[in-house]
């Protein structure tokens, strides 16, 4: 499974408050009765890990440490390793005194787990309520959220667009552009975080609207299996990026492969109100024909974020967002997954066959 977004503030909160369970067990639990006694290290063995997490070889290093108790005395090994120490240097140790031979370091360490579990839930927690917040004040300022409809389309004469993503910042953005490489629809990230949902302006170059919206980071759940369908998705103004789409009317045909040269790729029938929308099909960088051509190798690998679209829509609002939806995820199909569009895709080379 891999978090991203929402889901990966619910994990670091899951994290933070295991991180807190063990630091109170840790300090108040595990030594609880344990009295202080110095230590002085005798020995430091590096040791191979015998089942290292990784194909690299891993080494833990045993510290071996020597006290004493009522005159008698012990030497274990101790749970803890720094950098620091040293063969005949002094170390802080608890010792059990019901057994002497039970003892655990005293290392800030063990308060430095529960300070860093208390960080991490603070920075969720603060986080989420900063995001709650933002989008309250956007709704309240632009009136917007999950009640946000587009106009009604209305159709005119078909026309050849180029949907293009900004890549190799953070703060990148998406436009659609005509066959004369004008702007007509484009989002402009005004505000970025990595923890609450970013801020874009829609801009409406045709009709000279500009609208606020809430573009979450990307979450995505991923089963690496044929019979399982990965899930990619993101929030916007708050609502699920594919319940938003779907509560305006938008489905959509997908399937691998076909047009423009490419060795895979992903096309698109856009339906809104089971009217149809657009054609679209995912290319490379170079959408316009004439930059593609200038780039032979290029144009057969399609990069996500960029689409060759024709259209008869008249306001491209709702189009832009469909688009926008799949720029910024790894999903094919309208229900942000890809086991769909792969089963389109052999049911139409069943069918041409």
């Amino acid at each position: 499974m891999s978090f991203k977004g929402i889901g990966l503030r619910i994990f670091a909160l899951i994290l933070g408050v295991v991180v807190i369970i063990a630091g109170i067990y840790i300090n108040f639990f595990q030594t609880k009765g344990f009295e202080r006694t110095k230590a002085t290290i005798t020995s430091i063995e590096e040791k191979e890990v015998e089942f290292p997490t990784d194909s690299n070889r891993e080494i833990e290093h045993v510290v071996t440490v020597e006290y004493s108790v009522n005159g008698n005395e012990y030497e274990e090994v101790l749970d803890f390793y720094s950098p620091t120490f040293r063969e005949g240097t002094t170390v802080e140790i608890l010792y059990n005194p019901t057994n002497p031979s039970e003892i655990h370091s005293n290392s800030p360490f063990r308060i430095i787990i529960l300070i860093i579990g208390i960080v991490i839930v603070l920075v969720v927690v603060i986080s989420f309520i900063r995001g709650k917040a933002a989008l309250r004040k956007l709704k309240e300022t632009e009136n917007i959220g999950k009640g946000h409809t587009y106009a009604k389309s209305v159709p005119g004469e078909e026309r050849e667009l180029y949907f293009l993503t900004d890549l190799g910042t953070p703060k990148y953005g998406h436009r659609i552009e005509d066959s004369a490489r004008r702007v007509l629809y484009e989002a402009k990230m005004t505000k970025f975080s990595a923890s609450v949902p970013c801020a874009f302006d829609f801009i409406d170059h045709e009709h000279g609207r500009t609208t606020a919206h809430l573009v979450g980071q990307q979450e995505s759940s991923e089963m690496n299996s044929f019979f399982f369908d990965n899930h990619y998705t993101f929030s916007f103004d708050g609502e699920d990026i594919w319940k938003h789409l779907k509560r305006n009317g938008i489905r959509m045909d997908s399937s691998y492969g076909q047009g423009s040269g490419k060795l895979i790729g992903v096309n698109y029938v856009i339906y809104r109100d089971d009217v149809e929308l657009a054609r679209v099909e995912s290319t490379s960088q170079y959408v316009h024909e004439e930059d593609e051509e200038a780039h032979k190798i290029a144009k057969k690998i399609p990069i996500q974020g960029f689409f060759r679209i024709r259209t008869r829509a008249t306001d491209l609002e709702v189009l832009f967002v469909t688009l926008l939806a799949f720029a910024r995820t790894e999903a094919s199909s309208a229900n942000g997954g890809n086991r769909k569009t792969l089963f389109n895709t052999i049911k139409n080379a069943a069918k041409d066959s």
